[in-house]
């Protein structure tokens, strides 16, 4: 999962939504360098990465990419998921996504003491609406090209917004029979259900 599913599952919480975002900044151990509420949100994005990774529909929709992608194509999904989850948000969350992405651009704002990478890219995030941009399928194109630059050998994702366009279907499907799981793992992991 990418940024948005990570907020949207983590918790409403400021420290719940900075733990969900600073699981993708902040790596290794974790030794009581963050207040324990902003560090038990990582753990758990943490647990919903491995969930993810793990599951049986994510291995699924990864089989459904060329052979030489398949490598890379959990990142593809994780971006793609992000946009199904912003396009059908109201399927997923009573606050409307708007005032759930500014509520959360405002907790970045307010926190003084961000992980370096987050709070470089959180002001942009914010001007940008990275979060609510998500619904717009042409934005996918950009995100992944910006992903690509960051991998070790950019270059590797190049077509990949072109191949989830003719995956979109299925890959909606996917996505669709996947989240509701995803959301009962996150409940069970907070607790929130027996």
């Amino acid at each position: 999962m990418n940024y948005l599913a990570h907020l949207h599952l983590g918790g409403d919480a400021p420290a719940q939504l900075l733990g969900s975002l600073y699981g993708d900044f902040v790596k290794g151990p974790l030794a009581g360098q963050w207040p324990a509420d902003i560090e038990a949100a990582i753990h758990l994005h943490r647990r919903i990465d491995v969930f993810t990774d793990s599951h049986p529909l994510q291995a699924h929709a990864r089989a459904r990419f060329p052979v030489e992608r398949r490598r890379y194509s959990g990142i593809l999904l994780d971006v793609f998921f992000d946009h199904c989850l912003a396009l059908n948000w109201g399927d997923y969350a009573a606050e409307p996504l708007p005032r759930f992405t500014g509520r959360v651009y405002q907790v970045l704002a307010d926190e003084p003491r961000l992980p370096e990478r987050l709070a470089h890219i959180a002001p942009r995030m914010a001007a940008q609406d990275w979060l609510g941009s998500y619904r717009e399928f042409a934005v996918l194109e950009q995100v992944v090209a910006g992903i690509d630059r960051r991998l070790s050998r950019p270059g590797l994702l190049a077509g990949g917004a072109a191949e989830l366009e003719r995956l979109y279907q299925p890959l909606l499907e996917d996505f669709r029979q996947f989240y509701p799981e995803l959301q009962a793992f996150v409940a069970r992991e907070r607790g929130l259900v027996d």
